[in-house]
């Protein structure tokens, strides 16, 4: 049995794709046996019991432009120091390099634990677009790959994920850790309540699940599904989420004279509904070139929702067009012509549906334990005082 330290930025109630990533990891870590402890920002307070983990937060507040996300300094809060003097571990796995991958630093450096990290984001995207300077956004690169260079073990959610923090300019060795799945069932009763809520009737349903942001391509999707308006195609368009170009989106379907094809669903927090969501959807239309190993993929996948995604894109790495997906250039043009081409042969979309549902989600407990292998191996290292220890040269 490992007692292991989840740390993390963002944790529910957000579910966002590296908080949700931290859950399962979390909660299937329990089902084997182990014992976690995850450390994140405060974001909720009140009744949250029924975890099967220990949840140790810490003071934070909302990011300017980004009130969904918190960020804080756990070792300047002497309630969460105080907790955490109490819990012991015996490795510590950080979910980002900010603030909760500061703490797992310095609670390896303290503890002399080894420390794991995972790269999950295409992290100069987030920077430029909050900075607007090419040189901070390189300064803020700069700062992730120190964080990486001073971890034990680095793990990335895919090969071309690898690749994006090899070009950032990481040389280390990087085991790949995919992302896996919880394997369900949609509930008829929430399919049912989708149609109701939104007032779906028999026409195709495409479906976008992630942040309302620009960066996750989002004008395609409206652009594509406005072109398929023009050209006669039935449709309705959801997208499920919220961010920080809400308002934006808006305006753009009324520009593009989509408000009586789309609707806004806002942030769903209740998974039988999203899962609901999933299962009505003829297609998931999710052509970001910013994510890396996006969860929603997968999750529709379970559900057997085929996703179209970009040729070439990270997040498209598990894709095979025609087969278990759908594979698009990375214009509205070209997204209309397959999302119509796959609606219009009903026959190849429910193959590529059920590929996309044998072929795509792994369960987490198949995921966990290839990690439970590599804690257990830099425990033993550490144990006998063979890790690398890089990051003592550095703090």
């Amino acid at each position: 049995m490992l007692r292991i330290g989840q740390f993390t930025d963002t944790f529910l109630p957000i579910v966002d794709g590296v908080g949700r990533v931290a859950l399962a990891y979390s909660e299937t870590l329990c089902k084997l046996g182990h014992q976690v402890t995850v450390v994140t920002p405060m974001y909720d307070t009140g009744y949250r019991g029924g975890y099967p983990f220990e949840l140790v937060d810490f003071d934070a507040k909302a990011l300017p432009g980004m009130k969904q996300y918190k960020t804080g300094e756990a070792p300047w809060d002497p309630h969460y120091r105080h907790r955490m003097k109490m819990i012991p571990l015996d490795l510590v796995h950080a979910h980002s390099p900010f603030t909760a991958g500061s703490e797992a630093l310095r609670l390896a450096v303290l503890r002399k634990l080894p420390l794991v990290a995972t790269f999950h984001s295409k992290y100069y995207d987030d920077f430029l677009k909050v900075t607007k300077s090419e040189t901070l956004a390189k300064a803020g690169v700069k700062f992730v790959v120190d964080f990486y260079d001073r971890c034990d073990e680095v793990w990335a959610v895919g090969e071309n994920t690898a690749d994006v923090l090899r070009e950032y300019g990481y040389s280390g060795e990087i085991q790949v850790m995919p992302n896996g799945v919880s394997l369900r069932e949609a509930n008829p009763a929430a399919v049912e309540e989708v149609n109701r809520r939104w007032g779906l009737k028999k026409d195709p349903l495409i479906l976008f699940v992630g942040q309302m942001n620009w960066k996750k391509n989002i004008l395609t999707v409206l652009e594509a599904c406005a072109l398929l308006k023009h050209q006669g195609q039935k449709f309705h368009l959801i997208l499920a989420g919220q961010g920080p170009d809400m308002r934006e989106i808006e305006r753009k379907i009324n520009e593009l004279n989509l408000k009586d094809r789309t609707s806004l669903a806002g942030h769903i927090t209740d998974m039988e509904l999203l899962d609901g969501l999933y299962a009505r959807a003829s297609l998931f239309a999710f052509p970001s070139l910013y994510d890396a190993a996006p969860m929603v993929v997968r999750e529709a996948a379970v559900m057997g929702t085929p996703a179209v995604m970009v040729r070439g894109s990270t997040a498209a790495e598990i894709i095979r067009h025609g087969e278990n997906g759908f594979l698009c250039e990375n214009a509205a043009e070209d997204l209309a012509r397959v999302m119509r081409e796959a609606l219009a042969d009903q026959e190849t979309l429910r193959k590529v549906s059920q590929a996309a549902r044998d072929t795509i989600p792994v369960p987490w407990e198949q995921i966990m334990e290839k990690a439970v292998e590599r804690y257990t191996r830099l425990v033993a290292l550490g144990k006998e005082g063979k890790l690398n220890r890089k990051y003592l040269r550095v703090i």
